[in-house]
């Protein structure tokens, strides 16, 4: 059975822990829960899991954002997967807050995981499912890195289950459908159930 490796981008202090930043940690800790399994084995540099049953293992790289790549390429190295098998999953500034997009290669668009896992792998073609946060408030407003760093405000936290839950029912239907199925259903506005914030 072919092996797919899918990532979540995040940070692994606890004081990271709800930040717009580990968007990717909380979709796929999510998808791990209806898979019944559970991320807490430490593997290259990240913590896994495996679900035999659906032929996917599930990494969060506990390296910081930048360094992502070093443990997703070990993973692949390992697992003898190509990174067309490999599914990234990760917050994206120039999505609104409630918007998802799922392409396959690309630039990293200053996404600094996303950077990594290029340097790294040595090539972009890989799936990203790139979960929208919103761009930070104009007026006078904060650098980006303190922004995907920042926490989210009430109004946005009310929507993050039904997002998470809206990633998680995406890659479910790309590991069961394919890619291209999953794109039709989610790269529009609405699809994750939620109103978008601007």
């Amino acid at each position: 059975m072919e092996q797919r490796l899918i990532v979540g981008l995040g940070n692994p202090e606890s004081e990271y822990a709800d930040t717009r930043h580990n968007m990717g940690f909380a979709c796929v800790r999510e998808l791990a829960k209806r898979l019944g399994v559970k991320v807490d084995r430490k593997r290259w540099q990240s913590l896994v899991a495996h679900s035999e049953e659906r032929g996917v293992w599930l990494v969060l790289p506990q390296t910081y954002m930048n360094l992502s790549g070093q443990a997703v390429a070990k993973a692949v190295k390992d697992l003898h997967v190509t990174p067309h098998d490999v599914w990234v999953v990760y917050d994206e500034l120039d999505l609104p807050l409630c918007r998802m997009r799922i392409k396959r290669g690309g630039s990293g668009a200053g996404h600094n995981g996303v950077l990594s896992l290029i340097s790294s792998l040595g090539t972009d073609d890989f799936v990203r499912f790139r979960v929208g946060i919103g761009k930070p408030p104009r007026k006078g407003s904060t650098p980006g890195r303190h922004y995907v760093l920042g926490r989210f405000t009430k109004a946005e936290s009310e929507r993050i289950p039904t997002i998470v839950n809206g990633v998680a029912d995406a890659l479910e239907l790309a590991m069961e459908a394919g890619i291209e199925r999953a794109m039709d259903q989610y790269n529009r506005a609405g699809a994750l159930g939620c109103e978008e914030l601007a």
